[in-house]
């Protein structure tokens, strides 16, 4: 049992330096995609700010990595974590959306915000959370963009 259980340890060990060695695939893109999502949405300078420190990181081509992304395994868990949220949510894919989708993934954003979903309690642990000030002032931005997108809609179905 003694033997086993130092097997074990010294695998686990063996794998934990591997892994140091193997790292996932970073989102280092630039910003240059968020510039139509911003000419297209149109917020406020305050509100980019409030995306920019709470949404980017997850949520387009450029995140900030913190040092502690740098060890695995947590290196792996921020970038399955940031793939899937690019995947429910792109401000750099903003341009290839349908407009119907642009004004779904805003609804989805206030409904988000709304329920104090996102920024994720995981990231807000280190990045704090939104201040209802902070939350009030996407949501009124947010409803704003989707009229636009709406307007869209409507003439289209004509």
């Amino acid at each position: 049992m003694n033997k086993t259980l130092k097997f074990i340890g010294l695998l686990l060990l063996l794998v934990f330096v591997v892994m140091q060695f193997v790292r996932p695939e970073k989102n280092k893109g630039g910003t240059e995609g968020i510039t139509a999502f911003k000419n297209d949405t149109k917020p406020s300078e305050e509100v980019f700010m409030v995306l920019k420190q709470n949404c980017f990181d997850c949520h387009s081509d450029s995140t900030k990595y913190p040092w502690y992304a740098e060890i695995a395994p947590i290196s792996y868990w921020l970038a399955d974590h940031v793939k899937e949220a690019k995947g429910d949510f792109n401000m750099s894919a903003w341009e290839t959306y349908s407009t119907k989708k642009k004004d779904h993934k805003l609804e989805e954003l206030i409904e988000e915000v709304e329920e104090g979903e996102m920024p994720l309690e995981s990231y807000a642990w280190i990045h704090g959370k939104l201040s209802k000030e902070d939350q009030e002032k996407l949501i009124q931005w947010a409803n704003l963009a989707r009229i636009q997108y709406q307007d869209e809609l409507k003439v289209s179905y004509k």
